[in-house]
């Protein structure tokens, strides 16, 4: 039975509040360092400007570091979520915009030019301390159940699974413009309706602000259930699970219990590896993209195509799943249609 070394207790006397007023006693403590969320280059030398969504920031960062010794260009990144990203390189804010979804025909309406760069995964979270904990991690839940719990259909830990325990759940939700939750809603609707980012704040018991605040949540709180980027979830350098969060493994078959095909969270390598085969489905395995206004102007255009080609070597080792080989023939050609000057060939 895996439980942490050292228990965050449930805070005190929940059951005599209601689930809202229950979490005011969750969010507070120390911060939760993890090693996903990373700061910005320093602005001041900085020749390129970077900002947008939260789940491909800590690559953008190791991306950054690695280009400006490579050429001595530096790079200010900054997150603050998709929409953040896409407002701030249509009104020249910035040069180039981070993604965690693929352009909508509104934006693309405006100017926006958008290439996909790799792929991160969005996963369900719990606490490794959560009642049912071993039973959830041996049978794993549905998209059905997991829809049920983050629309306000099942409230109590006991409606999943078969066990002796009256505990209430918490979900958790996200208040910033965040792609992931967007994915997550698609994910959860199924085939037929997607769950909009507004219905799902408002099914939640509380909502935050980008995956840290999240993931803290998530770490302080033994009744929660939210969502997090994979680098939320496992530690960004050695890719394994650490803290409190743990994923919630999906029953894809509907079986009842975890096969052996779908057991492939002990770790984030053989998580990516699931994710490359397409085991682990799409949505919540999501493309991301970077963006600028009608075209990467300069050095921008220089740095975009260096993601796009040496860039790549950094990808599967940083916590994401590269795209096809294909898929990558494709965008590079499309940035080269949209940019003369640049040249592909790949190095790495």
């Amino acid at each position: 039975m895996e439980r942490a070394a050292n228990r965050t207790p449930s805070p005190p006397d929940r059951r005599g509040l209601s689930r809202r007023a229950a979490l005011k006693a969750v969010g507070t403590g120390s911060t939760l360092a993890l090693a996903g969320c990373l700061t910005g280059a320093d602005s001041g030398s900085a020749s390129i400007r970077i900002s947008g969504g939260v789940g491909p920031l800590p690559m953008m960062q190791v991306w950054a570091d690695e280009y400006r010794s490579e050429t001595g260009v530096g790079i200010d990144v900054s997150g603050g979520g998709t929409g953040v990203g896409v407002s701030d390189v249509l009104n020249d804010q910035v040069d180039i915009a981070m993604m965690g979804r693929e352009p909508d025909e509104a934006e693309l309406e405006q100017g926006l030019f958008a290439v996909a760069m790799l792929i991160d995964t969005v996963v369900g979270t719990i606490n490794v301390n959560n009642p049912v904990y071993d039973e959830i991690r041996e049978h794993g839940l549905t998209r059905e159940q997991l829809e049920s719990i983050f629309t306000d259909e099942v409230t109590n830990w006991n409606e999943l699974v078969d066990a002796n325990v009256d505990e209430p759940i918490y979900v958790y939700g996200r208040s910033d413009s965040s792609a992931a939750y967007k994915q997550w809603g698609n994910f959860l609707g199924g085939e037929d309706t997607a769950h909009t980012e507004n219905e799902l704040e408002d099914y939640a018991d509380g909502n935050f602000d980008g995956d840290q605040q999240v993931a803290q949540a998530i770490n302080n709180d033994s009744h929660g259930i939210s969502l997090n980027n994979l680098n939320y979830v496992y530690d960004f350098n050695t890719g394994d699970l650490e803290m409190n969060i743990r994923p919630v493994p999906l029953d894809l078959d509907g079986s009842g219990t975890l096969s052996p095909e779908e057991d492939f969270y002990d770790n984030r390598d053989e998580f990516l590896t699931a994710v490359e085969e397409e085991i682990y489905p799409a949505p919540p395995a999501r493309e991301m993209f970077i963006a600028a206004n009608e075209e990467f102007e300069e050095e921008a255009a220089e740095f975009a195509r260096w993601v796009l080609t040496d860039g790549q070597e950094y990808v599967r080792d940083h916590g994401y799943a590269p795209i096809s080989d294909e898929r990558l023939a494709e965008e590079r050609e499309r940035l080269a249609d949209r940019h003369d000057e640049l040249e592909f060939e790949v190095t790495g």
